[in-house]
This record gives C-alpha cells, sequence and structure tokens, in this order.
C-alpha cells in the first residue's frame, strides 16, 4: 500500500506500473504536453515539467522506494525535491536529443541538447625555459605519468559477462539512508558499502589480473612540446584528449604552460631586451668598443665615441637586435643601461696626473659658493661605515616622520 499516489496520477498509470508502463507513460504525456508544440498553451509548460517530475522519481528504483513509504515529504532535501534533471534535459536524454525515429527533430530543433559525458581532468603542468630556447625556439620532449583504460579487460575490470551490477544501490554506487530523528525523517546518501561506490560488483577470481578490478593502468606518455621563437611567458599548449582515461568518460587533456627562467645577463620586456652594462670612467670619457654576448651566442661590438660622456643610468637603443616577435619575422630592440665604474681610492699619487685631468677636463662650477663677505670654515670628510646608523639613516628616518606623521594603531572592533 502506497502513502500517496499523486506521481502516479500525474502519469496517468497505477502504483503497480511496470518500468515500461511509466517509460510508455512519460513518452504519452511529455509529447503531448513539450513547450514547443504548445506555444499558444500556457499550461503546457507547467504540465510538461511535472510530467517530467514525476517520471524522473518513480523511474528511480530507490527513490521510488522511498515515494510509496513516505510520499514526496521523504524525497524533501534530496534529488527528488527540485535537486534533479531539467525537464529539458530530461525529454533530451529520453529521445536521444532529436526526437523518435527523426520525424520530430525540426519540431523541437529549439530544445537543449543531452549534454555529452563527462570528461576527465585536465592535468596541468609547468614548463621552465631558458630565454635564449625562446629567442631559438625549440622542441620540448615532456614525459608525464597518466591514467589509461586497461587494455587487457578493456576497462570492464573483469572477465567479460563477470561484471553485473550492484543490486544494493540499484548501480548507482551511493546508498539511500532513512533516519527517524523525532516527527522528522532525515534522509541522505551514502557510499554504498558492497560496490565501494564502483555501481558493480566482479567476483574476486574474474578480476582482471593486469589492473586487479581498477580498471585503468598507469601509462607513460612523452609528449612533443613546441615552444615557438617568441613565445611570451605564461602561453599554454594544449594537448586534447591526451590525458587521464576512464570508462564512461572523455580523455582529459594535458595543458602546458611556458613560464620563462631569470636570465643573467638580459631581462625581457614584450619584444625587448634590456641589457645592464657596466663600464670604466675612461671609457665613458674617452670612448672605446664593449662586446656583448648575444642569446645565439653571436657577440656584438658596440662603439663608444670619444667625447660621448656616458654617465650611469644613461640607457641607448641597438633596434632590430632585441627578440623575435612571436609567430612574425619582425625583432624588437636591444636596450642598454650603463653603469659608470670609477677608479678605486687612492689610484694614484701622481700631482701631475691631476694637473693634467684639471687641463682636459671642463673647467669646474661651483654650483653653491657662499658670497664674498661670508667667512668660511674648513671642514674635513671621513669615510662611513654603510652598515652603522650614520648621516643618511638619520636622513631616512626625518623623512619618514615628515611625510607619514604620527602613526595611530587600530583597534580590533
Amino acid at each position: 500500500m502506497v502513502k500517496e499516489t499523486k506521481l502516479y496520477d500525474i502519469l496517468g498509470v497505477s502504483p503497480n506500473a511496470t518500468e515500461q508502463e511509466l517509460k510508455k507513460a512519460y513518452k504519452t504525456g511529455a509529447l503531448k504536453y513539450h513547450p514547443d508544440k504548445n506555444r499558444n498553451n500556457p499550461n503546457a509548460e507547467q504540465k510538461f515539467k511535472e510530467i517530467s517530475h514525476a517520471y524522473e522519481i518513480l523511474s528511480d528504483s530507490q527513490k521510488r522506494q522511498i515515494y510509496d513509504q513516505y510520499g514526496e515529504a521523504g524525497l524533501e532535501g534530496g534529488a527528488g525535491a527540485g535537486g534533479g534533471m531539467a525537464a529539458e534535459d530530461l525529454f533530451a536524454q529520453f529521445f536521444g536529443g532529436g526526437g523518435l525515429g527523426g520525424g520530430l527533430g525540426g519540431m523541437f530543433s529549439g530544445m537543449n541538447h543531452p549534454r555529452g559525458p563527462t570528461k576527465a581532468k585536465t592535468i596541468h603542468h609547468v614548463h621552465q625555459v631558458s630565454l635564449e630556447d625562446i629567442y631559438r625556439g625549440k622542441v620540448s620532449k615532456l614525459a608525464l605519468q597518466r591514467s589509461i583504460i586497461c587494455p587487457k579487460c578493456e576497462g570492464r575490470g573483469g572477465k567479460e559477462g563477470a561484471v553485473r551490477k550492484c543490486t544494493t544501490c540499484d548501480g548507482h554506487g551511493m546508498k539511500t539512508m532513512m533516519r527517524q530523528m523525532g516527527p522528522m525523517i532525515q534522509r541522505f546518501q551514502t557510499v554504498c558499502p558492497d560496490c565501494n561506490g564502483e555501481g558493480e560488483l566482479v567476483k574476486e577470481k574474474d578480476r582482471c589480473k593486469q589492473c586487479f578490478g581498477k580498471k585503468t593502468v598507469v601509462d607513460r606518455k612523452v609528449l612533443h612540446v613546441h615552444v615557438d621563437r617568441g613565445v611570451k611567458s605564461g602561453t599554454k599548449v594544449e594537448f586534447r584528449g591526451e590525458g587521464d582515461q576512464a570508462p564512461g568518460i572523455l580523455a582529459g587533456d594535458v595543458v602546458f604552460q611556458i613560464e620563462q627562467k631569470p636570465h643573467p645577463r638580459f631581462t625581457r620586456r614584450d619584444d625587448d631586451l634590456l641589457y645592464h652594462a657596466e663600464i670604466d670612467l675612461v671609457t665613458a670619457l674617452a670612448g672605446g668598443t664593449i662586446y656583448i654576448e648575444h642569446l645565439d651566442d653571436r657577440w656584438l661590438s658596440v662603439d663608444i665615441l670619444p667625447g660621448e660622456a656616458i654617465a650611469s643610468e644613461t640607457v641607448k637603443m641597438i633596434r632590430g637586435q632585441g627578440m623575435p616577435t612571436y609567430r612574425h619575422h619582425d625583432f624588437g630592440n636591444m636596450y642598454i643601461q650603463f653603469s659608470v665604474k670609477f677608479p678605486e681610492k687612492n689610484w694614484t699619487q701622481d700631482p701631475a696626473a691631476f694637473e693634467v685631468l684639471r687641463k682636459v677636463l671642463p673647467s669646474p662650477e661651483l654650483i653653491n659658493s657662499p658670497p664674498a663677505e661670508a667667512m668660511t670654515e674648513p671642514a674635513d670628510l671621513e669615510d662611513v661605515d654603510n652598515t652603522a646608523r650614520g648621516f643618511n639613516g638619520a636622513m631616512e628616518e626625518d623623512e619618514e616622520h615628515e611625510h607619514h606623521g604620527e602613526r595611530v594603531q587600530c583597534a580590533s572592533q
């Protein structure tokens, strides 16, 4: 004796209806009340949803058992209370998305098609490459471990015909449990203890000797990752269907994300290269030649003109010597940032050398000189230990107080 017959009444069948009778009733009602067939009937859509809802519950043996015993109240909080399949999706799954016999394809062309099989998760890897490899371009051979369908049992987990559906969970892998809590009935799902969530059972003696019933085995796959010239850091190279496999789902993808390693000489900025060149004071003033080893083992000869007077932080450019543009034939530029290295302390004790410098260098200009009537006092310079707190540290502290003012600690509410 069932608790209520509402869902059976919606489908127009008796509580003792077989699975085939339920299918036939749903098929008839869904086709009759489908919204695409009843555009001028506003009540048809609601009727269509009710038929779909009723069939979704009664076609599931676990849900039907709960409904027969407790009514719809026993399904509250579960898949039968608003958490089930959408009416259109159920219809599309039932009819295969293209109608019956192909004759309904035009009638229901605007409806949602059934969702395809699920897909294994994507395998992500970071592929670090040198700036030289990005400049030249290369092909990397990368090996990965993945799961593939067992070739011996073809993903069955056992001998052909030996795998059977678990009757405890009706092949769902989950078992519905009921718990009485006062006047309320709590319904929850747990992993089926008989099949461990697999939905299938196979005897120990019939299990596959290669995968031991797991249906998949570990495989080593070597993929060729093309690092194109000028490729940007962060670019992703995708291999569709080369990832993990499992029965009943699509093979996953493998994605390699290219990341550039730091370089000891160059810094990349888009298609340009920045190079730091340290030169001595003589070269900065009198000119000379510096040599730069490029990323493809070429050496660039760079002339500094006499009298150009290169100062520290000066930036010069060599056109067309930067990175190749990704998938084009252009090149960026190379920017050279100079730093000038001064001679060591007491580099000479020859007074004549200083006189020569005073003669050849421009006459010094006193930027800040006292007026003629001012009295001056001699002051000696001393070396400062950079690790100790000296004038520079005091200066920074003063600036901090000047710019930020008093610090106030936030109180928690």
